[in-house]
């Protein structure tokens, strides 16, 4: 199947449709993807690999307990049954979880899904490597005079594996995993920074098209010496165009000004964004969400914190994991009183990445869901919501946008009646 067009640059304004940017409310939706936070496996987990699997609840156990007060004060502990979060009589947001309809257990379906994009055939994978005509077309694309590895590995290993290979060959050195990833890792003093991205953008809209179109081209930029290499923060994610309209399409048609905080913008390619804060760790994007709510204009900020996952769940480091969760909650109570009444915070993840189990992926679970509304309703259970579209239903009905997305919203269950 071709997928349709690729591109790493929003589309041109039409200017006669961008005349207000408060024309449907003066208030704010912050939308916080904890990246790879999940919270138990789907019922299909099976066909993943993913038995087992449960984020939350499985770095709890082995940490001895998440210490998480803002979350918990939240709802989290009334979701499922972590240790060290208890649940709550009286919770301070709405709670729930919510079930993965698309194909696959990645962030680029997560988050086309949670904007209202169901993907329902798989992007493809390649767990034996690329076939060797891809690769003759990536050399002939990008220039280059070979490459290294091409296989499914883990990041940090292929890095430690190949690192001197490729600092004496100048090769790039190429890689899968379970997901449909195309990754390309450099040394930033043997391939420049903006090279690898101009490689990686030449692999995105001239190598991996048709049948070998993978949902995201990704550049994993390392520095250090032999020994101790290290991924540098330079990390950067080339993504197919979503192949319909999502959310952040019509609230930015409709006027209302939306912006994203991390990742976000590589996952939709730049499309319906009208401000893009490309923070480079959990401490930046949390840094970016607080300067949003002390001036930031009325609309959509959708931020993705990718620490957990990247850094931790891929690491299979459940301590590590713990550490983040937990400064991410002591953040978080700073961020709360920035929620004014009528705003609209959202507490969700994109997938799982449970950092206990003996893969390296991420892993087919259900995701958290909170929902904190001052001055509407507290502690209602949202149930087991069948889609991560119900947000993107949600956040449309917020700003008062009549839409054809995916999903069912939850709007009235949060608002004061």
């Amino acid at each position: 199947m071709q997928l349709p067009g690729i591109s790493s640059r929003p589309p041109g304004r039409d200017p006669h449709v961008f005349t207000s940017r408060t024309r449907f409310t003066t208030k704010k939706i912050v939308l916080i993807i904890l990246d790879g936070v999940g919270c138990g496996e789907l019922p299909d987990a099976a066909e993943y690999g993913d038995t087992g699997s449960n984020t939350l609840a499985n770095t709890a156990r082995a940490t001895g307990g998440l210490r998480l007060p803002t979350l918990a004060r939240l709802g989290l502990g009334n979701i499922l049954p972590i240790p060290g979060v208890q649940p709550v009589e009286t919770p301070a947001a709405n709670f729930g979880r919510m079930t993965e309809r698309s194909k696959g257990k990645d962030s680029t379906t997560g988050h086309w899904e949670m904007a209202g994009l169901i993907v329902e055939r798989p992007f493809p994978t390649f767990p034996s490597g690329f076939p060797s005509g891809l690769m003759d077309r990536f050399l002939d694309v990008t220039g280059c005079s070979g490459y290294l590895g091409n296989r499914t590995a883990s990041g940090t290993a292929i890095m430690r594996d190949l690192g001197d290979e490729h600092r004496r060959t100048g090769y790039p050195i190429v890689y899968t995993s379970a997901d449909s990833v195309f990754q390309i890792a450099a040394h930033e003093d043997v391939i420049p920074i903006d090279r690898l991205y101009d490689i990686c953008a030449k692999t995105r809209t001239d190598v991996c098209t048709g049948e070998s179109a993978v949902g995201r081209v990704i550049a994993r930029p390392f520095a250090g010496p032999a020994g101790a290499y290290a991924r540098t923060a330079n990390r950067r994610d080339f993504s197919l165009l979503p192949f319909g309209e999502t959310l952040l399409d019509i609230l930015h048609a409709a006027g209302v000004w939306t912006v994203s905080i991390g990742k976000v913008d590589d996952l939709f390619a730049g499309r319906g964004l009208d401000e893009m804060h490309h923070s480079r760790s959990n401490a930046e994007g949390m840094a970016e969400i607080l300067r949003a709510l002390s001036g930031g204009k009325p609309g959509l900020y959708f931020a993705n914190l990718g620490d957990f996952d990247t850094l931790y769940g891929h690491r299979n480091d459940p301590a590590g994991f713990a550490g983040a969760l937990e400064r991410f909650d002591a953040g978080l109570e700073e961020m709360l009183p920035g929620i004014g009444e009528g705003d609209l915070l959202m507490i969700t993840a994109d997938h799982g990445n449970d950092p206990v189990s003996t893969s390296t992926d991420h892993s087919r679970e259900y995701v958290p869901l909170l929902c904190y509304a001052p001055g509407g309703r507290s502690g209602i259970s949202l149930g087991i919501r069948e889609t991560f579209a119900d947000v993107g239903k949600t956040v449309a009905e917020y700003f008062g946008i009549a839409n054809a997305l995916a999903g069912t919203s939850f709007l009235r269950a949060v608002r004061a009646s």
